[in-house]
C-alpha cells in the first residue's frame, strides 16, 4: 500500500518537474480544496480530474524554474492521511516577477491515489507575483 506520506512526497517531486507522472498520482474524483484562492478570484474547490488538470495546467504553464524546498511531511496516525509544510519559489512568466510562497497541505489517499487535498497559501504573495487584483478588496 502506498501511504499518504509517500504520495505527498511524490506530489511535490513531480507536480512541475514530471507533470505526466504527477497525473498518475491523482484519483479521477479528486477533491482539491483551496480555501484562500477565492481571494484571487480562483475557485475554492476543484472537483474531479478535469477541473484539477485544468487549474494545475494553468499554474504549471505560468511558472518557470519553480521549485519546492524545505519540505516537512507529517504522516498521519492513519496511513491514508498526511500533511506537509513546504516553501516554493519560481518565476511567473507573464509578469516576470518572482513568486515565493509557503504552503500547508492536508491529503487523504484512497485506492493508492490522492483523493483529497486541502491547500493553504498566502493569496497576497500570489497576487503580487501574478500582478492580479484581489477582488475581496474591491468595493
Amino acid at each position: 500500500m502506498t501511504t499518504a506520506a509517500e504520495l505527498l512526497q511524490l506530489h511535490f517531486a513531480t507536480l512541475v518537474d514530471d507533470h505526466g507522472r504527477w497525473k498518475t498520482l491523482i484519483a479521477d474524483d479528486l477533491l482539491w480544496e483551496l480555501p484562500f484562492a477565492p481571494t484571487l478570484g480562483h475557485p475554492a474547490r476543484l472537483v474531479g480530474r478535469e477541473q484539477v488538470l485544468s487549474h494545475v495546467g494553468w499554474f504549471v504553464g505560468a511558472v518557470e524554474n519553480f521549485r519546492f524546498y524545505d519540505l516537512i511531511i507529517h504522516p498521519g496516525a492513519d496511513l491514508s492521511e498526511a500533511s506537509a509544510e513546504v516553501k516554493a519559489e519560481g518565476l511567473i512568466k507573464p509578469t516576470g516577477r518572482i513568486y515565493r510562497q509557503d504552503y500547508v497541505l492536508f491529503v487523504r489517499v484512497e485506492n493508492g491515489k490522492l483523493a483529497f487535498i486541502r491547500e493553504y497559501f498566502d493569496p497576497v504573495q500570489a497576487a503580487i507575483a501574478l500582478e492580479a487584483p484581489i477582488p475581496a478588496l474591491a468595493g
